[in-house]
């Protein structure tokens, strides 16, 4: 029997909310078997299971027993039907999907999310941008979440539609991107016996998103919707997923969209805005310090214009993680760049000698930190996160602050700027001493003949573009690449898939970022074993006629792995070559076929000389454009700290031409 078709007697709501609790670390809890009856529409009953990824800041505490009101509730006009007129479920959810001010989806329909597509037909709000694949839909939403700061919203059938969407959740849940997932279900009478299609994707999903529910009751849809947009964008936000069972879909209902959510338990969760004696407790931190750093990643991206107010006060340096890129001007004279396995010499180098770090918006990732005992050993760590579950999950700080990073910042620059700080801290010395080191580990690349280096062409791209695209990758050395090499200027400029490293990313994630921002320049910076993970979706970018460019760095190889075998393993090519083997002189697959037939203006370049004028006609041409640049396959992304490894263990020499 299915878990997901269970379903208890009580007779009290019929939706299926599913939590997850704060703990004290985030080891998953046991889920108990849930079992089945038959007297349908009642409660279904949920496990209580894994840490809740929420908080947000607020001004008041707020009754455990509060109900709230969805902030975007107005009043609408909708002539499809009359106030007090019976409609379909599926209407009622499109209509709910409105008054959240969604505006486009990415929904690929089927069998049991058909009624929804047919209600999407009749409203003159949301445009569908059709996907070739669930999970191009779903990274599509998360492109579209990233690069606007708002949900993205995609819709999937049952079975195998719902169960395409796991990456992506898995994604937006690592990286707290805020998504709607709604799945078509099976009917209710048939949820447990194994019908064509049923996937107990409630509890496929349950601990790789923030919350989902299985609707058991026409009268709750419009509460579910809102409650599910409240959920994925406040606190940490992340991915909800609502799965409704087609006859949902077809019952007629009139709706209620005055009923309140019913969110007490999340609500009393929330944390509180900071304590002023912390905040205090921080300045006067920084004020005894010799040798600050802040380390900021994605947390930060809300808070982008009272970070560079902060830094502008205290004259900190600066260095970012993966997530945290364009949170502060990468080109700015006190950002040190990227820090961790891949970040820059002087970043990591900061870290490893400072006295004070300021981590602001962060989880202490392994990526970035390597040896935990070793990562900021000399530093007093103060840690600000919006997450009560990752304040001394890896790393313990010295002082914790549980809040909303945005006012955390605003408060503590009342403070320095009520205490006339600009100017009066003095950090000169520290600066200088990493300015030295940028000196001595600038970010580089070696030139061999004509063959073109990938850092060059994201080079001239950042060049050609004055840093202003909004770029997207796959995953792999091209990513890292993308992150070292382009100076990103502002937040919610790079999208790419951090936490779960998600190959694929790249080229669906920017069809959302291009639908959500028609007028800029959005660029996928790829390679060959990431674009070919999603290539059907160059069918959408055509039909849609979205500017999405594809800058794809084409290696013949996975690159990143090539790396490892390279540095770890004596160079045995391990299934790594993408190429076909009978004939490795010849460029395979032909990327340009693939272009053509999706009627893709594309070319190829092998020559550096020819890099420049190939890119710049590449961001001249109207619409999509393709532009495979052959790449040495021997590069590897340097500086590189090995897996587990400390500062001292850093690798800044070396590619794929030598031996180890």
């Amino acid at each position: 029997m299915s878990n997901m078709a269970a379903v208890a007697a009580a007779p009290s709501t019929s939706t299926a909310p599913i939590y997850r609790l704060p703990s004290p670390s985030k080891a998953p809890l046991p889920i108990s078997t849930l079992t089945l009856t038959l007297t349908l529409p009642s409660t279904f009953n949920h496990t209580k299971t894994r840490s809740l990824h929420i908080s947000n800041s607020l001004s008041k505490p707020i009754s455990s027993t509060a109900t709230t009101s969805s902030p975007t509730t107005e009043k609408f006009s909708f002539p499809r039907f009359a106030p007090d007129e019976p409609r379909k479920g599926a209407d009622i959810l499109v209509e709910a999907l409105e008054r959240e001010g969604v505006t486009d989806v990415f929904a690929y329909p089927g069998g049991a999310s058909l009624e929804i597509h047919q209600a999407l037909t009749r409203s003159n709000k949301i445009r569908n941008v059709l996907p070739r694949h669930e999970q191009g839909g779903v990274f599509a939403a998360e492109g579209y979440a990233r690069a606007s700061g708002l949900p993205g919203v995609c819709i999937a059938t049952s079975g195998p539609g719902a169960t395409n969407l796991v990456s992506g959740l898995a994604d937006a849940l690592l990286d707290s991107v805020p998504i709607v997932a709604i799945t078509g279900q099976v009917p209710r009478r048939m949820i447990g016996t194994d019908a064509f299609q049923e996937t107990p994707i409630v509890e496929v999903t349950r601990s790789i998103t923030k919350h989902n529910y299985l609707v058991l009751d026409v009268d709750d849809i419009p509460r579910i919707i809102k409650e599910a947009f409240f959920l994925a964008s406040s606190g940490r936000p992340g991915p909800v997923l609502i799965d409704i069972p087609k006859d949902i879909q077809q019952q007629l209902a009139v709706p209620n969209w005055d009923v309140p959510m019913k969110l007490p338990g999340y609500l009393s969760r929330l944390p509180r805005n900071p304590n002023e004696l912390h905040l205090e407790q921080i300045v006067r931190l920084i004020s005894e310090s010799k040798k600050p750093v802040l380390y900021v990643g994605g947390g930060c991206l809300n808070s982008s214009e009272e970070l560079r107010r902060f830094v502008e006060l205290t004259g900190i340096p600066v260095a970012s993680t993966l997530m945290g890129l364009g949170a502060f001007p990468v080109g700015d004279e006190l950002s040190l760049q990227m820090l961790g396995m891949h970040g820059t010499v002087y970043a990591n180098y900061a870290v490893d000698k400072s006295d004070l770090l300021l981590a602001f918006g962060v989880r202490f990732d392994d990526r970035v930190t390597g040896k935990l005992e070793a990562f900021a050993s000399r530093a007093k760590i103060v840690h600000i996160d919006i997450d009560s579950a990752e304040i001394g999950k890896n790393k313990q700080p010295h002082v914790s602050v549980c809040g909303d990073v945005k006012v955390a910042l605003q408060r503590i620059n009342k403070i320095l700027e009520s205490r006339g700080a600009r100017g009066k801290m003095d950090f000169r010395a520290w600066r200088e001493e990493l300015n030295e080191q940028k000196v001595k580990y600038p970010l580089s690349f070696k030139t061999f003949g004509e063959a073109i280096p990938p850092q060059y062409a994201i080079q001239v791209l950042d060049e050609l573009t004055d840093g202003n695209a909004i770029i997207s990758t796959g995953v792999g050395q091209h990513q890292m690449w993308a992150a070292q090499f382009y100076k990103y200027k502002r937040p919610r400029q790079w999208l790419t898939s951090g936490g779960l490293g998600a190959m694929g990313f790249g080229l669906p994630a920017a069809i959302g970022a291009a639908v959500a921002n028609p007028d800029s320049i959005v660029v996928d910076i790829d390679g060959d074993g990431s674009f070919i993970m999603n290539i059907q979706e160059l069918a959408t970018i055509r039909v849609e006629n979205l500017p999405v460019k594809i800058m794809l760095l084409n290696n013949q190889h996975l690159g990143m792995v090539v790396q490892w075998e390279d540095r770890f393993y004596k160079a045995n090519r391990a299934h790594t070559y993408l190429g076909n083997p009978s004939n490795e002189s010849e460029i395979f697959p032909n990327m340009l076929k693939f272009a053509e037939a999706c009627g893709i203006p594309a070319a190829r370049i092998t020559r550096k000389d020819d890099l420049r004028a190939a890119i710049q006609k590449m961001l001249n041409t109207p619409g999509p454009y393709l532009l495979d640049v052959i790449v040495p396959h021997q590069e590897h992304v340097l500086p590189m700290i090995p897996s587990g490894g400390a500062f001292k263990d850093v690798i800044t020499e070396g590619d794929g031409r030598t031996k180890y």
